[in-house]
């Protein structure tokens, strides 16, 4: 399952990549915005898709507002949620190889729709890479959210 939500920036970006990701064959839960809010809060879109996330360990979620930074940022808030800011091949890869990314975040002012179907199809695609060194650290943050 993959769980999609934007704000305002990110709205029409999300509507693409949704009907992107469908076409794929994934299935995916849309949680808003349902429409094209100048007025919508980015916190209330990513704390609900990470919540979602945190209960379906097998979920990823794709959040997406103007920069995608403030998206990030809130995500991370919620314990368990390994959101990451996506903006290159690189940064796609790298969040799947090696920060088992849970939730990729993108910017719909700055990203084209080209690019973002490139960037999720990457993180789709990429598996985490094991290696102990990646688990050591990641280990590390779940230590820090748990005390």
């Amino acid at each position: 399952m993959l769980y999609i939500a934007a704000d305002h920036g990110g709205y029409p970006l999300k509507e693409e990549l949704k009907h992107f990701l469908i076409e794929g064959g994934y299935e995916v839960a849309d949680l808003g915005a349902e429409e094209l809010d100048l007025a919508d809060d980015y916190p209330d879109y990513a704390f609900k898709l990470a919540e979602q996330v945190v209960q379906d360990e097998e979920a990823g979620g794709i959040l997406i507002c103007g920069t995608g930074q403030g998206m990030c940022m809130a995500a991370n808030k919620v314990a368990g949620i390994r959101a990451v800011l996506v903006h290159n091949d690189f940064t796609a890869k790298d969040a799947a190889d090696h920060l088992n990314a849970n939730v990729i975040c993108l910017g719909g002012r700055v990203t084209n729709a080209e690019m973002a179907k490139k960037f999720v199809k990457i993180w789709l695609d990429t598996e985490f890479s094991e290696d102990e060194r990646h688990v050591r650290r990641l280990r590390k943050i779940e230590e820090m959210e748990e005390s």
